[in-house]
Protein backbone atom coordinates (compact mmCIF):
# COMPACT_ATOMS: atom_id res chain seq x y z
CA UNK A 1 0.00 0.00 0.00
CA UNK A 2 1.43 3.36 -1.03
CA UNK A 3 2.66 5.26 2.30
CA UNK A 4 1.25 8.87 2.61
CA UNK A 5 4.04 11.01 3.28
CA UNK A 6 5.03 12.93 6.00
CA UNK A 7 5.32 17.00 5.03
CA UNK A 8 6.76 19.67 6.28
CA UNK A 9 5.15 22.92 7.40
CA UNK A 10 5.80 26.29 6.35
CA UNK A 11 5.30 29.33 9.01
CA UNK A 12 2.92 32.10 8.47
CA UNK A 13 3.28 34.21 5.70
CA UNK A 14 6.17 36.79 7.12
CA UNK A 15 4.54 39.67 4.76
CA UNK A 16 2.16 42.57 6.41
CA UNK A 17 0.63 43.75 2.60
CA UNK A 18 -2.74 43.23 0.75
CA UNK A 19 -2.78 39.50 -0.13
CA UNK A 20 -5.02 38.27 -3.11
CA UNK A 21 -5.50 34.62 -2.49
CA UNK A 22 -6.11 32.50 -5.11
CA UNK A 23 -8.07 35.01 -7.98
CA UNK A 24 -10.08 33.51 -10.55
CA UNK A 25 -8.26 32.86 -14.06
CA UNK A 26 -10.04 36.20 -15.23
CA UNK A 27 -9.44 38.28 -12.33
CA UNK A 28 -5.86 36.80 -12.83
CA UNK A 29 -5.99 38.19 -16.71
CA UNK A 30 -7.20 41.66 -15.60
CA UNK A 31 -4.44 41.95 -13.36
CA UNK A 32 -1.98 40.63 -16.21
CA UNK A 33 -2.98 43.51 -18.44
CA UNK A 34 -2.86 46.01 -16.00
CA UNK A 35 0.34 45.37 -14.13
CA UNK A 36 3.23 42.77 -16.22
CA UNK A 37 4.95 44.24 -18.64
CA UNK A 38 4.74 43.17 -22.47
CA UNK A 39 1.65 41.40 -21.88
CA UNK A 40 -1.00 41.84 -23.90
CA UNK A 41 -3.83 40.03 -25.75
CA UNK A 42 -4.04 37.86 -28.93
CA UNK A 43 -6.36 37.87 -31.61
CA UNK A 44 -7.69 34.71 -29.83
CA UNK A 45 -8.32 36.34 -26.93
CA UNK A 46 -4.93 34.32 -24.68
CA UNK A 47 -2.39 35.99 -23.36
CA UNK A 48 1.25 36.37 -24.23
CA UNK A 49 3.97 37.71 -22.09
CA UNK A 50 7.60 39.02 -23.66
CA UNK A 51 10.25 37.95 -21.13
CA UNK A 52 13.32 39.37 -20.69
CA UNK A 53 14.67 35.89 -20.45
CA UNK A 54 13.93 33.35 -22.97
CA UNK A 55 14.71 30.55 -20.58
CA UNK A 56 15.58 29.28 -16.85
CA UNK A 57 18.74 30.84 -15.78
CA UNK A 58 21.14 27.75 -14.12
CA UNK A 59 23.39 30.48 -13.43
CA UNK A 60 21.77 32.49 -10.81
CA UNK A 61 20.60 30.04 -9.25
CA UNK A 62 21.85 29.41 -5.70
CA UNK A 63 21.29 26.36 -2.54
CA UNK A 64 21.92 27.71 0.99
CA UNK A 65 24.99 25.93 1.94
CA UNK A 66 24.52 25.89 5.95
CA UNK A 67 27.20 23.33 6.25
CA UNK A 68 29.94 24.55 3.82
CA UNK A 69 29.74 21.53 1.77
CA UNK A 70 29.13 22.68 -1.71
CA UNK A 71 29.95 18.99 -3.44
CA UNK A 72 26.83 17.97 -1.49
CA UNK A 73 24.84 19.90 -4.01
CA UNK A 74 24.30 20.30 -7.79
CA UNK A 75 24.05 23.85 -7.95
CA UNK A 76 25.69 27.26 -7.20
CA UNK A 77 25.85 27.76 -3.34
CA UNK A 78 25.52 30.02 -1.30
CA UNK A 79 26.32 31.23 2.37
CA UNK A 80 23.62 31.95 4.84
CA UNK A 81 24.56 35.71 5.31
CA UNK A 82 24.70 36.48 1.91
CA UNK A 83 21.26 34.39 1.35
CA UNK A 84 19.90 36.60 3.97
CA UNK A 85 20.92 39.73 2.74
CA UNK A 86 19.05 38.86 -0.96
CA UNK A 87 16.38 37.51 1.60
CA UNK A 88 15.99 40.60 3.29
CA UNK A 89 16.22 42.73 0.56
CA UNK A 90 12.95 40.91 -1.38
CA UNK A 91 11.42 41.20 1.56
CA UNK A 92 11.61 45.01 1.49
CA UNK A 93 10.49 45.05 -2.42
CA UNK A 94 7.75 42.95 -1.22
CA UNK A 95 6.75 46.00 1.47
CA UNK A 96 7.27 48.15 -0.83
CA UNK A 97 4.91 47.09 -3.30
CA UNK A 98 2.08 46.02 -0.78
CA UNK A 99 0.51 43.55 -2.28
CA UNK A 100 0.71 40.01 -2.99
CA UNK A 101 -0.74 37.16 -5.38
CA UNK A 102 -1.49 34.04 -3.37
CA UNK A 103 -1.66 30.53 -5.48
CA UNK A 104 -2.57 27.24 -2.87
CA UNK A 105 -2.63 24.11 -4.41
CA UNK A 106 -0.65 20.89 -4.69
CA UNK A 107 2.28 19.41 -6.71
CA UNK A 108 1.29 16.06 -7.52
CA UNK A 109 -2.12 14.32 -6.93
CA UNK A 110 -3.05 11.37 -4.73
CA UNK A 111 -0.66 10.10 -1.54
CA UNK A 112 2.20 11.67 -2.38
CA UNK A 113 0.78 15.27 -2.97
CA UNK A 114 2.41 18.08 -1.95
CA UNK A 115 0.77 21.42 -1.26
CA UNK A 116 3.01 24.46 -1.90
CA UNK A 117 2.26 28.10 -1.54
CA UNK A 118 3.30 30.62 -4.28
CA UNK A 119 3.59 34.22 -3.69
CA UNK A 120 4.16 36.91 -6.59
CA UNK A 121 4.39 40.51 -6.53
CA UNK A 122 1.70 42.00 -8.91
CA UNK A 123 3.76 42.40 -12.25
CA UNK A 124 3.66 38.30 -11.59
CA UNK A 125 0.63 38.16 -12.87
CA UNK A 126 0.90 35.82 -15.63
CA UNK A 127 3.45 33.57 -13.96
CA UNK A 128 0.72 33.22 -11.09
CA UNK A 129 -2.03 32.53 -13.64
CA UNK A 130 -0.46 29.74 -15.55
CA UNK A 131 0.84 28.25 -11.55
CA UNK A 132 -2.65 28.18 -11.04
CA UNK A 133 -3.17 25.96 -13.96
CA UNK A 134 -0.67 23.96 -13.81
CA UNK A 135 -0.84 23.10 -10.06
CA UNK A 136 -3.71 20.42 -8.45
CA UNK A 137 -6.88 22.35 -6.75
CA UNK A 138 -7.15 21.78 -3.07
CA UNK A 139 -10.39 20.52 -3.68
CA UNK A 140 -8.90 17.57 -5.71
CA UNK A 141 -6.70 16.89 -3.05
CA UNK A 142 -8.37 17.15 0.02
CA UNK A 143 -12.10 16.91 -0.85
CA UNK A 144 -15.50 18.61 -1.35
CA UNK A 145 -14.85 20.69 1.56
CA UNK A 146 -11.19 21.64 1.58
CA UNK A 147 -12.23 25.53 1.23
CA UNK A 148 -13.34 25.02 5.12
CA UNK A 149 -9.58 24.20 6.16
CA UNK A 150 -6.87 26.79 6.93
CA UNK A 151 -4.06 25.81 3.92
CA UNK A 152 -1.06 24.51 5.49
CA UNK A 153 1.62 24.56 2.51
CA UNK A 154 4.82 21.90 2.82
CA UNK A 155 6.73 23.94 0.23
CA UNK A 156 6.38 28.15 -0.37
CA UNK A 157 7.98 30.38 -3.57
CA UNK A 158 8.29 34.01 -3.49
CA UNK A 159 8.62 35.34 -6.97
CA UNK A 160 9.27 38.91 -7.58
CA UNK A 161 9.88 39.44 -11.37
CA UNK A 162 10.89 42.90 -11.57
CA UNK A 163 12.84 43.31 -8.37
CA UNK A 164 16.64 44.20 -10.04
CA UNK A 165 19.82 42.99 -7.59
CA UNK A 166 22.11 44.52 -9.65
CA UNK A 167 22.87 47.08 -6.33
CA UNK A 168 23.44 43.95 -3.86
CA UNK A 169 27.30 43.04 -4.16
CA UNK A 170 26.85 39.66 -2.77
CA UNK A 171 26.04 37.83 -6.00
CA UNK A 172 26.33 39.22 -10.08
CA UNK A 173 23.91 39.85 -12.07
CA UNK A 174 20.49 41.40 -11.79
CA UNK A 175 18.29 38.49 -10.63
CA UNK A 176 19.12 35.74 -8.14
CA UNK A 177 16.95 32.23 -7.01
CA UNK A 178 17.72 31.34 -3.78
CA UNK A 179 16.57 27.73 -2.80
CA UNK A 180 16.32 26.78 0.86
CA UNK A 181 16.43 23.35 0.74
CA UNK A 182 16.33 23.02 4.98
CA UNK A 183 13.17 24.94 5.18
CA UNK A 184 11.68 24.26 1.42
CA UNK A 185 11.68 27.64 0.46
CA UNK A 186 12.23 29.63 -2.76
CA UNK A 187 13.35 33.01 -3.61
CA UNK A 188 13.25 33.89 -6.89
CA UNK A 189 14.10 37.92 -7.61
CA UNK A 190 14.41 39.87 -11.01
CA UNK A 191 13.59 37.14 -13.49
CA UNK A 192 10.97 37.05 -15.37
CA UNK A 193 10.61 33.52 -17.18
CA UNK A 194 7.34 31.61 -15.96
CA UNK A 195 10.07 28.08 -15.91
CA UNK A 196 11.65 29.36 -12.66
CA UNK A 197 8.29 29.03 -10.80
CA UNK A 198 7.27 25.68 -12.23
CA UNK A 199 10.98 24.14 -11.67
CA UNK A 200 11.12 26.27 -8.67
CA UNK A 201 8.42 23.80 -6.71
CA UNK A 202 9.85 20.69 -8.65
CA UNK A 203 13.32 21.48 -7.31
CA UNK A 204 12.41 21.32 -4.03
CA UNK A 205 10.10 18.11 -4.31
CA UNK A 206 13.54 16.53 -6.15
CA UNK A 207 15.02 16.52 -2.87
CA UNK A 208 11.98 16.01 -0.72
CA UNK A 209 11.15 12.69 -2.70
CA UNK A 210 14.73 11.71 -3.00
CA UNK A 211 14.46 11.96 1.11
CA UNK A 212 11.47 9.60 1.23
CA UNK A 213 13.06 6.89 -1.22
CA UNK A 214 11.62 7.94 -4.65
CA UNK A 215 13.34 9.60 -7.73
CA UNK A 216 11.98 12.61 -9.56
CA UNK A 217 12.99 12.31 -13.38
CA UNK A 218 12.82 14.76 -15.88
CA UNK A 219 10.36 12.88 -17.41
CA UNK A 220 6.91 12.31 -19.33
CA UNK A 221 4.34 9.78 -19.43
CA UNK A 222 1.35 8.45 -20.91
CA UNK A 223 -0.82 5.48 -20.76
CA UNK A 224 -1.40 3.03 -23.65
CA UNK A 225 -4.47 0.99 -23.90
CA UNK A 226 -4.15 -2.03 -25.84
CA UNK A 227 -5.74 -5.42 -25.80
CA UNK A 228 -3.40 -6.37 -23.57
CA UNK A 229 -4.86 -3.63 -21.03
CA UNK A 230 -3.17 -0.56 -19.88
CA UNK A 231 0.60 -0.17 -19.70
CA UNK A 232 2.71 2.93 -18.27
CA UNK A 233 5.20 4.54 -20.47
CA UNK A 234 7.84 6.96 -18.97
CA UNK A 235 10.08 9.38 -21.66
CA UNK A 236 13.24 11.41 -19.93
CA UNK A 237 14.70 13.84 -22.50
CA UNK A 238 16.28 17.38 -21.97
CA UNK A 239 13.86 20.56 -23.17
CA UNK A 240 13.54 20.28 -27.12
CA UNK A 241 14.50 16.60 -27.43
CA UNK A 242 10.85 15.55 -28.13
CA UNK A 243 9.32 14.43 -24.73
CA UNK A 244 6.09 16.00 -24.65
CA UNK A 245 5.80 15.25 -28.77
CA UNK A 246 6.58 11.71 -27.98
CA UNK A 247 3.87 12.13 -24.82
CA UNK A 248 0.88 13.27 -27.28
CA UNK A 249 2.07 10.86 -30.10
CA UNK A 250 -0.35 7.61 -30.46
CA UNK A 251 0.41 4.13 -29.72
CA UNK A 252 -1.41 1.02 -29.65
CA UNK A 253 -5.20 1.67 -29.40
CA UNK A 254 -5.89 4.19 -27.18
CA UNK A 255 -2.62 6.85 -26.01
CA UNK A 256 -4.31 8.85 -22.46
CA UNK A 257 -1.35 11.34 -21.86
CA UNK A 258 -0.22 11.59 -18.23
CA UNK A 259 2.51 14.32 -17.94
CA UNK A 260 4.62 16.18 -20.15
CA UNK A 261 7.68 16.59 -17.98
CA UNK A 262 7.99 15.34 -14.65
CA UNK A 263 6.77 12.38 -12.61
CA UNK A 264 8.66 10.79 -9.27
CA UNK A 265 9.38 6.87 -9.72
CA UNK A 266 8.93 4.92 -6.57
CA UNK A 267 9.99 1.67 -5.75
CA UNK A 268 8.00 -1.64 -7.96
CA UNK A 269 7.79 0.76 -10.81
CA UNK A 270 4.62 3.18 -9.05
CA UNK A 271 4.68 6.21 -10.22
CA UNK A 272 3.21 9.65 -8.83
CA UNK A 273 2.20 12.61 -11.60
CA UNK A 274 3.09 16.57 -10.94
CA UNK A 275 1.55 18.84 -12.59
CA UNK A 276 -1.98 19.73 -13.76
CA UNK A 277 -1.36 20.44 -17.21
CA UNK A 278 1.79 20.79 -19.52
CA UNK A 279 4.43 24.12 -20.11
CA UNK A 280 4.73 22.89 -23.81
CA UNK A 281 7.24 24.02 -26.51
CA UNK A 282 5.62 26.09 -29.63
CA UNK A 283 8.35 26.58 -31.78
CA UNK A 284 7.44 24.89 -35.10
CA UNK A 285 3.79 24.24 -33.69
CA UNK A 286 1.34 23.65 -36.04
CA UNK A 287 -2.54 21.70 -35.75
CA UNK A 288 -0.87 18.44 -38.35
CA UNK A 289 1.70 17.08 -36.37
CA UNK A 290 0.50 18.40 -32.92
CA UNK A 291 -2.97 18.50 -33.18
CA UNK A 292 -4.02 18.75 -28.97
CA UNK A 293 -0.76 21.11 -27.96
CA UNK A 294 -1.68 23.19 -31.04
CA UNK A 295 -5.51 23.32 -30.31
CA UNK A 296 -4.18 24.09 -26.36
CA UNK A 297 -2.09 27.15 -27.73
CA UNK A 298 -4.35 28.76 -29.68
CA UNK A 299 -7.86 28.22 -27.11
CA UNK A 300 -8.98 31.47 -25.58
CA UNK A 301 -8.26 30.67 -22.12
CA UNK A 302 -4.78 30.01 -23.13
CA UNK A 303 -1.13 31.77 -21.47
CA UNK A 304 1.44 31.62 -23.65
CA UNK A 305 5.12 33.22 -23.42
CA UNK A 306 7.82 34.51 -25.82
CA UNK A 307 5.66 33.69 -28.97
CA UNK A 308 5.61 35.79 -31.91
CA UNK A 309 2.88 37.95 -32.97
CA UNK A 310 1.87 39.24 -36.14
CA UNK A 311 0.41 42.60 -36.64
CA UNK A 312 -2.66 41.55 -36.07
CA UNK A 313 -2.13 39.62 -32.68
CA UNK A 314 -1.74 36.39 -34.56
CA UNK A 315 0.96 33.77 -33.28
CA UNK A 316 3.33 32.70 -35.82
CA UNK A 317 5.16 29.32 -34.64
CA UNK A 318 7.84 29.43 -36.63
CA UNK A 319 9.39 33.26 -36.79
CA UNK A 320 12.58 33.77 -36.83
CA UNK A 321 14.28 36.28 -38.70
CA UNK A 322 12.92 40.25 -37.93
CA UNK A 323 12.97 42.25 -40.64
CA UNK A 324 13.83 46.11 -39.80
CA UNK A 325 10.29 46.54 -40.17
CA UNK A 326 9.12 43.88 -38.08
CA UNK A 327 11.90 45.75 -35.34
CA UNK A 328 9.99 48.75 -35.61
CA UNK A 329 6.63 47.78 -34.81
CA UNK A 330 8.20 45.48 -31.34
CA UNK A 331 11.01 48.59 -30.53
CA UNK A 332 9.45 49.24 -27.47
CA UNK A 333 8.85 45.73 -26.27
CA UNK A 334 12.94 44.74 -27.56
CA UNK A 335 14.02 47.24 -25.88
CA UNK A 336 11.74 46.55 -22.97
CA UNK A 337 12.92 43.48 -22.19
CA UNK A 338 16.73 44.04 -22.84
CA UNK A 339 17.53 44.50 -26.32
CA UNK A 340 20.00 47.68 -26.94
CA UNK A 341 18.04 50.80 -28.10
CA UNK A 342 21.23 51.61 -29.95
CA UNK A 343 21.51 48.56 -32.29
CA UNK A 344 17.66 48.82 -32.17
CA UNK A 345 17.50 51.92 -33.87
CA UNK A 346 20.43 51.19 -35.93
CA UNK A 347 18.84 47.90 -37.45
CA UNK A 348 15.61 49.86 -38.12
CA UNK A 349 17.61 52.43 -39.95
CA UNK A 350 18.90 50.11 -41.89
CA UNK A 351 22.43 50.89 -41.16
CA UNK A 352 23.42 46.63 -40.36
CA UNK A 353 21.91 44.09 -42.28
CA UNK A 354 20.97 40.83 -41.02
CA UNK A 355 23.72 38.54 -42.33
CA UNK A 356 26.47 40.96 -40.94
CA UNK A 357 24.98 39.88 -37.74
CA UNK A 358 24.30 36.35 -37.49
CA UNK A 359 26.42 33.53 -38.06
CA UNK A 360 25.07 30.10 -38.64
CA UNK A 361 21.81 31.10 -37.27
CA UNK A 362 23.13 32.26 -33.68
CA UNK A 363 23.07 36.33 -33.63
CA UNK A 364 26.06 37.88 -31.94
CA UNK A 365 26.40 39.47 -28.95
CA UNK A 366 24.52 42.47 -28.35
CA UNK A 367 21.92 41.79 -31.85
CA UNK A 368 19.88 38.75 -30.30
CA UNK A 369 16.62 40.33 -30.81
CA UNK A 370 16.95 40.24 -34.31
CA UNK A 371 16.77 36.62 -34.19
CA UNK A 372 13.17 35.71 -32.33
CA UNK A 373 13.95 32.78 -30.09
CA UNK A 374 12.44 29.26 -30.51
CA UNK A 375 11.72 28.64 -27.01
CA UNK A 376 7.91 29.95 -27.15
CA UNK A 377 5.73 28.46 -24.47
CA UNK A 378 2.17 27.59 -23.64
CA UNK A 379 0.22 26.37 -20.87
CA UNK A 380 -2.44 23.67 -21.37
CA UNK A 381 -4.63 22.31 -18.23
CA UNK A 382 -5.22 18.65 -18.29
CA UNK A 383 -8.73 19.58 -18.67
CA UNK A 384 -8.25 20.98 -22.27
CA UNK A 385 -6.60 17.87 -23.21
CA UNK A 386 -8.05 15.14 -25.35
CA UNK A 387 -8.34 11.53 -23.41
CA UNK A 388 -5.87 12.35 -20.66
CA UNK A 389 -5.63 9.64 -18.18
CA UNK A 390 -6.98 9.48 -14.82
CA UNK A 391 -4.12 10.35 -12.47
CA UNK A 392 -4.97 8.80 -9.33
CA UNK A 393 -5.26 5.21 -11.22
CA UNK A 394 -1.96 4.64 -12.83
CA UNK A 395 -0.83 1.22 -13.76
CA UNK A 396 3.09 0.73 -12.43
CA UNK A 397 5.24 1.76 -15.13
CA UNK A 398 5.96 -0.87 -17.94
CA UNK A 399 8.83 0.97 -20.31
CA UNK A 400 11.09 3.74 -19.32
CA UNK A 401 13.23 5.63 -21.86
CA UNK A 402 15.49 8.35 -22.63
CA UNK A 403 15.19 10.72 -26.35
CA UNK A 404 18.80 11.92 -27.50
CA UNK A 405 18.51 14.33 -30.37
CA UNK A 406 21.02 14.06 -32.17
CA UNK A 407 22.50 15.99 -34.85
CA UNK A 408 25.55 16.71 -36.56
CA UNK A 409 27.90 14.97 -38.70
CA UNK A 410 28.71 12.38 -36.07
CA UNK A 411 25.48 11.79 -34.99
CA UNK A 412 25.46 7.92 -35.13
CA UNK A 413 22.38 7.30 -32.56
CA UNK A 414 20.64 4.11 -33.46
CA UNK A 415 16.89 5.25 -33.53
CA UNK A 416 16.22 2.84 -30.51
CA UNK A 417 18.25 1.00 -28.12
CA UNK A 418 17.06 -1.36 -26.11
CA UNK A 419 19.35 -1.46 -22.85
CA UNK A 420 20.98 -4.82 -21.54
CA UNK A 421 20.77 -4.50 -18.25
CA UNK A 422 19.22 -2.18 -15.25
CA UNK A 423 23.25 -0.97 -15.05
CA UNK A 424 23.30 -0.38 -18.39
CA UNK A 425 19.89 1.98 -18.08
CA UNK A 426 21.18 4.03 -15.15
CA UNK A 427 24.90 4.90 -16.96
CA UNK A 428 22.82 6.75 -20.25
CA UNK A 429 20.30 8.10 -18.54
CA UNK A 430 22.75 9.39 -16.11
CA UNK A 431 24.59 10.54 -19.37
CA UNK A 432 21.40 12.48 -20.90
CA UNK A 433 22.66 13.11 -23.97
CA UNK A 434 21.27 15.20 -26.36
CA UNK A 435 22.16 18.07 -28.60
CA UNK A 436 21.69 21.51 -27.22
CA UNK A 437 18.30 23.36 -27.95
CA UNK A 438 16.41 26.50 -28.17
CA UNK A 439 16.01 26.27 -24.49
CA UNK A 440 19.70 25.96 -23.74
CA UNK A 441 19.63 29.78 -24.90
CA UNK A 442 22.55 30.57 -27.77
CA UNK A 443 24.98 27.54 -26.97
CA UNK A 444 24.66 24.90 -29.80
CA UNK A 445 26.43 21.43 -29.77
CA UNK A 446 26.10 17.90 -28.06
CA UNK A 447 25.77 18.13 -24.43
CA UNK A 448 25.33 15.61 -21.15
CA UNK A 449 22.92 16.23 -18.40
CA UNK A 450 22.52 13.80 -15.30
CA UNK A 451 19.16 12.15 -16.29
CA UNK A 452 18.73 15.28 -18.39
CA UNK A 453 17.75 17.11 -15.21
CA UNK A 454 19.88 19.89 -14.44
CA UNK A 455 17.78 21.04 -11.60
CA UNK A 456 18.14 18.06 -9.34
CA UNK A 457 19.90 20.06 -6.16
CA UNK A 458 21.77 17.23 -4.55
CA UNK A 459 24.75 15.57 -6.24
CA UNK A 460 24.48 14.24 -9.41
CA UNK A 461 25.78 10.75 -8.72
CA UNK A 462 22.67 10.06 -6.07
CA UNK A 463 20.41 9.90 -8.69
CA UNK A 464 22.42 7.04 -10.73
CA UNK A 465 22.74 4.95 -7.00
CA UNK A 466 18.98 5.56 -6.65
CA UNK A 467 18.18 4.73 -10.15
CA UNK A 468 19.48 1.45 -9.93
CA UNK A 469 17.71 0.44 -6.30
CA UNK A 470 14.37 1.39 -7.78
CA UNK A 471 15.30 -0.57 -10.80
CA UNK A 472 16.00 -3.57 -9.00
CA UNK A 473 12.81 -3.58 -7.83
CA UNK A 474 10.89 -3.47 -11.48
CA UNK A 475 9.14 -6.16 -12.67
CA UNK A 476 8.84 -6.39 -16.05
CA UNK A 477 9.78 -2.75 -17.61
CA UNK A 478 11.68 -2.41 -20.57
CA UNK A 479 14.18 0.44 -20.74
CA UNK A 480 15.38 2.08 -24.21
CA UNK A 481 16.96 5.16 -25.76
CA UNK A 482 16.11 7.07 -28.91
CA UNK A 483 17.00 9.26 -31.24
CA UNK A 484 14.74 12.01 -32.18
CA UNK A 485 17.64 13.99 -34.56
CA UNK A 486 19.31 12.45 -37.12
CA UNK A 487 21.84 10.29 -39.01
CA UNK A 488 25.04 11.61 -40.11
CA UNK A 489 23.89 15.07 -40.40
CA UNK A 490 21.57 17.81 -40.20
CA UNK A 491 18.47 19.77 -41.21
CA UNK A 492 20.52 21.27 -44.33
CA UNK A 493 22.14 18.17 -44.30
CA UNK A 494 18.97 16.25 -45.32
CA UNK A 495 18.20 18.89 -47.52
CA UNK A 496 21.31 18.18 -49.31
CA UNK A 497 20.72 14.56 -49.33
CA UNK A 498 23.49 13.51 -47.11
CA UNK A 499 21.52 12.86 -43.59
CA UNK A 500 18.64 11.15 -42.35
CA UNK A 501 15.90 13.01 -39.91
CA UNK A 502 14.49 11.19 -37.39
CA UNK A 503 10.76 11.92 -37.62
CA UNK A 504 7.68 11.94 -35.88
CA UNK A 505 6.05 9.39 -37.36
CA UNK A 506 9.50 7.21 -36.70
CA UNK A 507 9.18 7.54 -33.60
CA UNK A 508 5.83 6.19 -33.61
CA UNK A 509 6.51 3.09 -35.82
CA UNK A 510 9.31 2.36 -33.60
CA UNK A 511 7.57 2.71 -29.80
CA UNK A 512 4.44 0.94 -31.33
CA UNK A 513 7.18 -2.22 -32.56
CA UNK A 514 8.47 -2.40 -28.90
CA UNK A 515 5.24 -2.08 -27.15
CA UNK A 516 3.85 -4.68 -29.12
CA UNK A 517 7.08 -7.06 -28.62
CA UNK A 518 7.40 -7.92 -32.07
CA UNK A 519 11.00 -6.19 -32.33
CA UNK A 520 13.73 -8.84 -33.21
CA UNK A 521 16.91 -7.28 -31.00
CA UNK A 522 20.49 -7.83 -31.86
CA UNK A 523 23.26 -6.85 -30.11
CA UNK A 524 25.19 -3.69 -31.01
CA UNK A 525 28.94 -4.72 -31.57
CA UNK A 526 30.39 -1.33 -30.27
CA UNK A 527 28.46 -0.82 -27.62
CA UNK A 528 26.44 -3.86 -26.33
CA UNK A 529 22.95 -2.57 -25.98
CA UNK A 530 19.99 -4.44 -28.15
CA UNK A 531 19.16 -2.76 -31.63
CA UNK A 532 16.74 -3.46 -34.29
CA UNK A 533 17.80 -6.88 -36.12
CA UNK A 534 17.13 -4.94 -39.69
CA UNK A 535 18.03 -8.51 -41.57
CA UNK A 536 15.39 -10.65 -39.89
CA UNK A 537 12.48 -11.41 -41.70
CA UNK A 538 9.88 -10.30 -38.47
CA UNK A 539 10.83 -7.19 -38.81
CA UNK A 540 9.84 -6.29 -42.09
CA UNK A 541 6.74 -4.14 -41.54
CA UNK A 542 9.05 -1.89 -39.02
CA UNK A 543 11.75 -1.85 -41.81
CA UNK A 544 8.97 -0.53 -43.92
CA UNK A 545 8.30 2.77 -41.88
CA UNK A 546 11.48 3.32 -40.39
CA UNK A 547 14.77 3.41 -42.76
CA UNK A 548 17.50 0.57 -41.75
CA UNK A 549 19.59 2.96 -41.70
CA UNK A 550 18.19 4.99 -38.90
CA UNK A 551 17.50 1.76 -36.79
CA UNK A 552 21.25 0.59 -37.55
CA UNK A 553 23.34 4.04 -38.58
CA UNK A 554 26.51 2.03 -38.78
CA UNK A 555 25.01 1.23 -42.08
CA UNK A 556 24.33 4.64 -43.32
CA UNK A 557 28.01 5.53 -43.06
CA UNK A 558 29.10 2.15 -44.69
CA UNK A 559 27.20 2.77 -47.71
CA UNK A 560 28.41 6.43 -47.23
CA UNK A 561 32.06 5.27 -47.68
CA UNK A 562 32.30 7.42 -43.95
CA UNK A 563 33.21 4.36 -41.82
CA UNK A 564 36.48 6.53 -40.09
CA UNK A 565 34.06 8.75 -39.17
CA UNK A 566 32.05 6.31 -37.29
CA UNK A 567 34.81 4.53 -35.73
CA UNK A 568 36.09 8.37 -34.17
CA UNK A 569 32.57 8.58 -32.77
CA UNK A 570 32.79 5.24 -31.29
CA UNK A 571 35.71 5.79 -29.80
CA UNK A 572 35.15 8.94 -28.61
CA UNK A 573 31.95 8.69 -27.18
CA UNK A 574 33.79 5.49 -25.13
CA UNK A 575 35.94 7.65 -23.83
CA UNK A 576 33.84 10.52 -23.22
CA UNK A 577 30.93 8.49 -21.29
CA UNK A 578 33.74 7.20 -19.22
CA UNK A 579 35.41 10.48 -18.26
CA UNK A 580 31.64 12.02 -17.36
CA UNK A 581 30.57 9.39 -15.31
CA UNK A 582 33.19 8.82 -13.18
CA UNK A 583 33.50 12.87 -13.09
CA UNK A 584 30.24 12.23 -10.59
CA UNK A 585 32.05 9.00 -8.84
CA UNK A 586 29.13 6.53 -10.42
CA UNK A 587 29.37 3.03 -9.44
CA UNK A 588 32.18 1.29 -11.65
CA UNK A 589 29.51 -1.82 -12.25
CA UNK A 590 27.37 0.69 -13.74
CA UNK A 591 30.24 2.56 -15.83
CA UNK A 592 31.37 -0.84 -17.06
CA UNK A 593 28.07 -1.79 -18.55
CA UNK A 594 28.40 1.44 -20.67
CA UNK A 595 32.03 1.64 -21.75
CA UNK A 596 32.88 -2.13 -21.99
CA UNK A 597 29.80 -4.14 -21.86
CA UNK A 598 30.13 -8.06 -21.37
Amino acid sequence: MTRRLELPKQPALPFNVEILANPSQADLRQLALAHTPHCVETVYGSINKIARNKARMAKYTYVIDRAGKPEAYSHNTIGLEQAQELIDAQAAYVREKNKLILIEGYVGVGPHAVPVQWCYTVEGANIAAMQQILSFPRERVEGSDAATREFEPAFRLVYTPDFNIEDIACVPGNQAIVVDLDNYVTYIMGADYFGESKKGALRMLAEFQYRNGGLVMHAGAKEIVDGGGRVTMGILGLSGTGKTTTTFSKQGDATKPVQDDMITLWPGGEISVTENGCFAKTWGLAEATEPVIYRGTISPEAWIENVYLDAEGKPEFSKRALSPADVRRLRDTLIGTGAPAENVDRYIAGEVELDELVVEGIPKDGWDFVMWTENGRSIIPMSSIEDAAVLEELEPLHSLGILNRDEGPDAATPGLVRFASPEQAAGYLMLGETSKTSAAGKERGKTRSPFTQPFFPLAHSLQAARFSELAATFEKTTMWLMNTGYVGGDAEGVEQGVALKVKIRHSSAMLEAMLGHGVVWTVDPDFGYEVVDVDAPANAALIERVPAEILQPRRFFEKAGRMDEYNDWVARMKRERKAFLEQYEVAPEIVAAVVSPA
